[in-house]
């Protein structure tokens, strides 16, 4: 028999808001480079070179990610089936649509894919041991059986969940059951047992035995989610599920709708240095500390400092005589906080949101299709972008109904729909767009384009644009 295809399922959800202010709703953690060059997402994938028969990646994304997981893919080199949910229903709707896609694509084909279900927001240090337990896990999986990967713990952690083992098998345990957070007495008991694992949130399973056991213990998600992957329409690079369909699905996790049911369960150690850097205090643990125990990134300088996590992502940050805090410093917002109570940035940062704050949405540089924006500088009537346009990128056919803009050209050249005119622009050339006047900004040079623009009017918020034609179905 042939060896059977692994599917790697990347599950792109998530919010991240305790490692606000680099996370936001639209630039959430596992778009953030925290523990090398690369994002947490393309680590993930990475971490699978060398792991033998995986084929394409199904990812499953949400409408604003979706553009943020195909660029991050292509950095790396890949391409990936993009999945994109019209509404967040947990991980068993998500990779119940995933199996679905896997099994229509293998028809004709001798062996059903297994799919591995990957969390895209966790580190592993040691990948060679990530590997293994894969290959522990594989056996199981293709005959049938459900496997997670339990995280052997190194301390009595009351923000995991567990997973209790059973008999032993080869390689690993059968999987006896789910247990919720515990408190700390009950985790200092869990640790010193040994029986017990932190959920890591991975599995490995066939698409047809998940879904076979999908529609045992939760037949009406089963139901939703089917209809949603027959109807869903493809759109560029990307699957729309359809959204009454999906919509209509229970939420629900893995755990819950079928591992905490089945009998076929198996659990696989994993002793790999994984984190799932939750906080900002989990940084720490990566093993990139000083020896003052302090973790510095970007233009940090500190005296008399001990045990602080501090990152500025511009400006100079400097700390004197301070112990045990957290110190992140973005252009548009700073957050210090104790060390102790870094879970808590959570709670800071639902109240944000009931006040309306824009700075838990995005970050200073907004990523669009077509590049990004950054805010410069911004006051009554105006605000200042930089604006970055990829090379054969271009904007919506747009207008305003409450701003001019003047645009100069700082690098590269652009080409400019305004009004009936088209104009090509060389640096340091510039133009003006007023009010109401139907206008498009392309790039269609080699390099990127970079532009200011200074925006003038009575209102200047984003929704102010009206598209009439668009390369990207906005």
């Amino acid at each position: 028999m042939n060896s059977p295809l692994i599917r790697p399922v990347l599950l792109c959800g998530g919010s991240g808001t305790r490692l606000w202010p680099l996370s936001r709703t639209h630039y959430p953690k596992q778009f953030l480079r925290l523990a090398d060059e690369f994002s947490l997402l393309q680590n993930t994938l990475r971490r699978l070179d060398g792991v033998p028969g995986v084929g394409t990646t199904i990812a499953v994304a949400n409408e604003h990610h979706r553009f943020l997981v195909a660029e991050q893919l292509l950095e790396i080199g890949l391409k990936a089936d993009i999945l994109l949910e019209p509404a967040a229903r947990n991980t068993a709707p998500a990779v119940a649509a995933a199996a679905l896609h896997a099994l229509r694509e293998a028809q004709g084909l001798s062996n059903c894919p297994v799919l591995l279900v990957l969390p895209s927001d966790h580190v592993i240090a040691d990948v060679d041991a990530f590997r293994a337990a894969v290959a522990a896990a594989l056996p199981y999986a293709s005959r049938g059986d459900l496997v997670t990967f339990g995280v052997v713990p190194d301390r009595a952690e009351t923000g995991y969940g567990y997973i209790r083992r059973g008999k032993p098998v080869t390689g690993g345990y059968l999987l006896d059951r789910f247990v919720e957070k515990p408190d700390k007495e009950r985790a200092e008991s869990y640790l010193h047992s040994g029986d017990y694992y932190w959920n890591s949130g991975m599995f490995l399973f066939r698409a047809d035995s998940f879904l076979e056991a999908l529609g045992v213990f939760a037949p009406e998600m089963r139901q939703c989610v089917d209809r949603a992957v027959a109807a869903a329409q493809r759109d560029l690079d990307f699957l729309r599920l359809e959204p009454t369909a999906f919509s209509s699905s229970p939420a629900n996790s893995i755990d819950y709708a079928v591992m905490e049911k089945t009998d076929r369960g198996v659990v696989i150690p994993l002793d790999a240095g994984w984190n799932d850097i939750g906080a900002w205090d989990a940084l720490a643990a990566l093993g990139q500390s000083d020896c003052h125990g302090n973790t510095l990134r970007g233009d940090v300088h500190s005296v008399d400092t001990e045990n602080c996590v501090l990152l500025s992502e511009g400006r100079l940050l400097t700390t004197v005589g301070v112990r045990d805090l957290v110190v992140i410093a973005t252009p548009d917002a700073v957050l210090v906080a104790d060390k102790a109570k870094a879970q808590d940035v959570k709670t800071l940062v639902d109240e944000l949101k009931r006040g309306a704050r824009a700075e838990t949405e995005f970050r200073h540089i907004v990523h669009r299709p077509w590049g990004s924006y950054e805010g410069i500088a911004n006051g009554p009537r105006y605000q200042v972008k930089r604006i970055l346009v990829k090379p054969g990128a271009s904007l919506s056919l747009q207008k305003h109904h409450h701003r001019a803009e003047h645009w100069v050209v700082v690098r590269g050249t652009a080409a400019i729909v305004r009004g009936d005119e088209s104009l090509l622009l060389a640096e340091n050339q510039s133009t003006y767009i007023p009010l109401g006047v139907v206008h498009r900004l392309a790039n269609p040079g080699k390099i990127d384009l970079e532009i200011v623009e200074v925006q003038s009017g009575s209102y200047l918020g984003e929704d102010d644009i009206v598209r009439l034609q668009d390369s990207y179905g906005r």
